[in-house]
Order: structure tokens, then C-alpha cells, then sequence
């Protein structure tokens, strides 16, 4: 997931903004409580999270996958006063963790928690988003994107978290391994599609900016 040094890691870290106490905790509880915590967005690429949020300003935003928290939060730092969040993740066991750190937060009453299939629940949201954050399961990234183009605003920006995939986008494709092959095909939709145009970070695991013409 890590294509730059641990030492390089660090300096960046070190050389960019602090992350935020209640987002340090909420780190810190993650590691300690939850499974797989590597999934957690972290101090470098929630401060990218929080500097393009604070760019962008939006006033409605969308993430599909919610997993702890840490990117919803981050996401937030840049929302508008009347501005809103909803979060989808199919986890019913973390929602209670969720909604604890979202109460501390300065926007607690800002964010809605929607528990299920995104698939399901996009389509149910009448209203249009400036920001969207799809951070969820792999084989779903295409229809997630085509779900969500039409309820952007023009200019707005779909951000795509693990489109590097550890790497395996430039090794030889395994038949068996469906997420990289839909991941091969999600990243060529980004660069072809005539209504957005993209760019990918080397940021982390491969961070996309789309943003809707």
C-alpha cells in the first residue's frame, strides 16, 4: 500500500499540517479496537482529504464507505456552515464507534450515517453533491460512479481511494483476481470519460481527482 520509504513517510508528515486531536484519538482507538486498521485513511491523506475539502467548499458531500470515520471527518474540516454529509457503509457493528467520534467532532448533527448496500441507498438521495469520496468494496467503483455523475453539481469533484491497488494495476493480471481487473477498467473510464476530467495522486494506495464538466 506504501510506495515511498517509511523515512519519506515521515518527513511528510512531519512537514505538513497536524492532525487534528479528535482525529489523532479517534487514530488512536482504531488501532486499537477495530479490524483491518490500515484501512484508516491516517494523518498524510486525511490532510490531503481536509486541504481539498477546504478548496473545494462544499455544501453537500457523499462517502461511500465509511469504515471509522477518520475520511468522513476530514472531509467535513471544508464543508459549509449548512452543509451536510452522508456516509454509507454496510458494517453494522462500527455504527455506534462512528456516531461516538462524530459527536465529538464539531459536526456531529452535520453527518448522516445510512447503513446498507450503496448501491441501494445513492439512488434514494434527492439532492446534489460537490464532493464525493468512494473509499468502499472494489468490484462496485463503476457503478458507483455511474450513480453518482448525475447527482453532481457542474465542477464538482469525485475523489477515488485505492486506484493503485498496492501496485497490482501494472503487474500481470490474475483472471481470478476480480478487484484489480474492475479497478484496470475503473481508471480507464476516469481517463476516457468526456464528463470529468481526472487526475491520479500517487498519494498512499493511488487517490483520484475527477472533477464533473
Amino acid at each position: 500500500m506504501h510506495f515511498i520509504s517509511q523515512e519519506l513517510e515521515n518527513y511528510i508528515e512531519q512537514h505538513s499540517e497536524r492532525e487534528p486531536e479528535f482525529l489523532a484519538a479517534l487514530n488512536k482507538e482504531t488501532y486499537q479496537k477495530i479490524l483491518l486498521p490500515r484501512m484508516l485513511s491516517g494523518h498524510f491523506q486525511g490532510r490531503v482529504l481536509s486541504m481539498l475539502s477546504k478548496l473545494i467548499r462544499p455544501v453537500n458531500i457523499l462517502e461511500i464507505g465509511t469504515y471509522t470515520g477518520y475520511s468522513a471527518l476530514c472531509l467535513c474540516e471544508g464543508m459549509q456552515e449548512n452543509g451536510s454529509l452522508h456516509t454509507i457503509d454496510i458494517k453494522e457493528e462500527l455504527v455506534d464507534f462512528q456516531r461516538k467520534h462524530f459527536d465529538k467532532s464539531p459536526w456531529g448533527n452535520q453527518i448522516t450515517q445510512h447503513l446498507g448496500e450503496a448501491v441501494d441507498i445513492i439512488p434514494t438521495l434527492d439532492m446534489k453533491f460537490d464532493l464525493v469520496f468512494i473509499d468502499a468494496d472494489k468490484e462496485n467503483y463503476i457503478n458507483y460512479f455511474e450513480l453518482i455523475v448525475p447527482k453532481m453539481n457542474k465542477g464538482g469533484i469525485i475523489l477515488s481511494d485505492n486506484v493503485l491497488w498496492s501496485g497490482k494495476v501494472v503487474e500481470p493480471l490474475n483472471p481470478k483476481d476480480v478487484s484489480t481487473k474492475i479497478l484496470l477498467e475503473y481508471n480507464l473510464l476516469l481517463k476516457n470519460d468526456p464528463r470529468v476530467e481526472t487526475v491520479l495522486l500517487p498519494i498512499r494506495d493511488g487517490l483520484t481527482v475527477s472533477r464533473v464538466l
